[in-house]
């Protein structure tokens, strides 16, 4: 943990599980949580490590953008605490098995987080409470993308509040930073089984902000350069499988846009030795599902959705995916990790008296959701490669 080691850590710590009065109950029907990543203390501690035999495949999930400051949202969280404060825990509840039972679970935060106090907004110039990090983790997340067009909203101080209030809760993040030397260490984990992650976040704007020019390192841009050197940097410092996920292509279009199609197809194509730099690229931003695709190899999920938000302006803006990928261990060392199982679960953020994250392969009703969704997502012929629809 970098600044937040003050002694009002311990104080932040308890005030973020504000309205929280202990965990929901779990029923008996959502599995075990499966052990979950080790962060790594420092990525140069691996450099040049050998491949360690015994390495087991694990399972990946991605879940798309959390807006968790939209006016529903706001009122759903406060209205499900216990006390004072906002819960966003009742409000993944259906779909915490489905992160909690994943070796490996990131997510995307689409909205820098403010002091305890708020205010809190949405948009167009957002911030939203700091319980949000709680429920992440509570729900089964690991690291989480912070690279987006609201990251600077707050400037340099909403980029420090969004990480230290992450760091507290014990969530490693990516794509935004609070000094050079943080934006020059991946968020590197070790999932059970031995295999290291790195995730890697980049968005292709800020919205109405700029990057300040005394903080170039607050918020990553989508650069294909710098995400290849950031790829080989993490494979050098000893990332097994590396994902990278941008913030990108055009809102609410269910099409991958031409910078979206050519950047994946640049990005897939670079290899290193043969080996390939990239092993995964999961997306946000469009607010609706977009396609599933294998390119030079590689997946790539153009656009998940978004998995927590309000009552949209168009009707596919509540309907999302996760993606979820087994990956298997290389044949020989220094080979690529392979993924030997690829699904999609879809989703829909229910809205109503109060806001649910549902997952539609558990629910019943929602079929025409479940069509748009698959429509979306099979569009580029993701099942021709092997693609299915997950539960």
């Amino acid at each position: 943990m970098s600044a937040y080691t003050r002694s009002a850590a311990v104080a932040a710590l308890v005030a973020l599980a504000a309205g929280c009065a202990g965990p929901p109950p779990v029923p008996h029907s959502v599995p075990r949580p499966a052990p979950r990543p080790t962060p790594e203390p420092s990525p140069r501690a691996h450099a040049g490590a050998p491949v360690l035999a015994g390495r087991r495949p694990f399972t990946l999930v991605a879940a798309g953008a959390v807006l968790p400051s939209q006016p529903e949202v706001l009122t759903t969280a406060r209205s499900d605490a216990a006390y004072d404060g906002y819960d966003y825990r009742p409000m993944l509840r259906g779909v915490r098995p489905v992160i909690s039972s994943a070796d490996l679970a990131l997510c995307q935060l689409g909205a820098p987080l403010g002091p305890l106090s708020g205010p809190f907004a949405g948009y167009p110039v957002l911030q939203a409470p700091p319980q949000i990090a709680t429920a992440l983790k509570a729900t089964g997340y690991d690291s989480c993308a912070t690279a987006s067009r609201h990251a600077l909203d707050h400037g340099v101080p909403g980029v420090r509040r969004t990480l230290e209030a992450l760091d507290t809760v014990g969530l490693r993040h990516a794509g935004s930073a609070r000094d050079a030397a943080e934006r020059g260490s991946p968020a590197l984990l070790r999932v059970p089984g031995g295999a290291r992650v790195a995730q890697l976040s980049y968005t292709d704007g800020a919205g109405g902000a700029r990057r300040p020019a005394s903080a170039p390192w607050a918020v990553e841009p989508l650069d294909e350069r710098r995400i290849i050197g950031d790829a080989r940097a993490a494979r050098r410092a000893g990332a097994d499988v590396v994902v990278v996920s941008p913030y990108w292509g055009a809102a609410h279009r269910t099409a991958p846009d031409g910078r979206q199609l050519a950047l994946a197809r640049a990005l897939t194509a670079s290899t290193t030795h043969g080996r390939p730099d990239i092993d995964l690229i999961v997306g946000t931003r469009a607010h609706t599902p977009q396609p599933y695709e294998k390119v030079h190899g590689t997946w790539v999920v153009y656009g998940l959705g978004d998995q927590i938000t309000g009552a949209p302006k168009r009707p596919r803006g509540t309907l999302s995916s996760i993606a979820r990928f087994r990956f298997a261990p290389p044949h020989r060392a220094g080979g690529r990790w392979r993924v030997v199982r690829a699904e999609y679960v879809p989703q829909l953020a229910e809205q109503g008296a109060r806001v649910r994250v549902r997952n539609l392969a558990r629910t019943s009703g929602h079929g025409q959701a479940r069509k748009k969704i698959a429509k979306a997502v099979l569009s580029r012929g993701a099942a021709a490669d092997g693609l299915r629809s997950g539960s």
